[in-house]
């Protein structure tokens, strides 16, 4: 399959850090999608990045970008925040857009429960959302939220580069599920 990885927003959009400014949204993501590259390419997969390391790509470019390779699958990666400081947020929840393709579904669903399990963090389940890279992308698509850069406990796991493989893995996993289950 012909995935596309996003490290979710760009290593300059203001606001996506935590609270004490210890992470950057992207650094943990763009680690996170490397991995699973890896991960997915020993699949024997073909992964390409919709993120560059030098500039924040907007949306409409990822996503023409998808639907110009015709892309199989799409997978967002992200870490979540809620507010501006430190509080009791938590957990991993991932996405699908509001009017699903079924395989999307499914995809969410397969990636969803392999990164609860591999986590270890609060599962906040599967859920439905407008988000550009979801509702333009003519293939499956998810958007994953793997912990909350404004709790603590979570933060503490998102800078970790053992957490990081583990989501990683969890994503290749999911991804091989799903493949499987088509």
């Amino acid at each position: 399959m012909k995935i596309i990885l996003d490290a979710g927003h760009g290593p300059e959009t203001a606001g996506k850090r935590s609270p004490d400014g210890r992470l950057r949204e992207f650094h943990f993501n763009a680690a996170v999608a490397e991995e699973t590259k890896k991960r997915l390419v020993l699949d024997g997969h073909i992964v390409i990045f919709a993120h560059q390391a030098d500039r924040d790509v907007p949306l409409s470019e990822r996503i023409h970008l998808a639907n110009r390779l015709g892309a199989d699958l799409y997978i967002s990666v992200h870490a979540n925040a809620f507010g501006n400081g430190f509080n009791s947020a938590n957990g991993i929840e991932t996405y699908h857009f509001v009017k699903p393709l079924a395989a999307s579904k499914r995809l969410a669903a397969s990636i969803h429960q392999s990164l609860a399990l591999a986590t270890g963090l609060r599962d906040r389940g599967v859920k439905a959302a407008d988000f550009a890279v979801l509702r333009n992308t003519r293939m499956p698509a998810v958007l994953v939220e793997c912990g909350f850069m404004t709790n603590r406990t979570d933060l503490e796991a998102l800078q970790s580069d053992a957490y990081r493989k583990r989501c990683a893995r969890a994503i290749a996993f999911g991804v091989g599920h799903y493949e499987l289950t088509k």
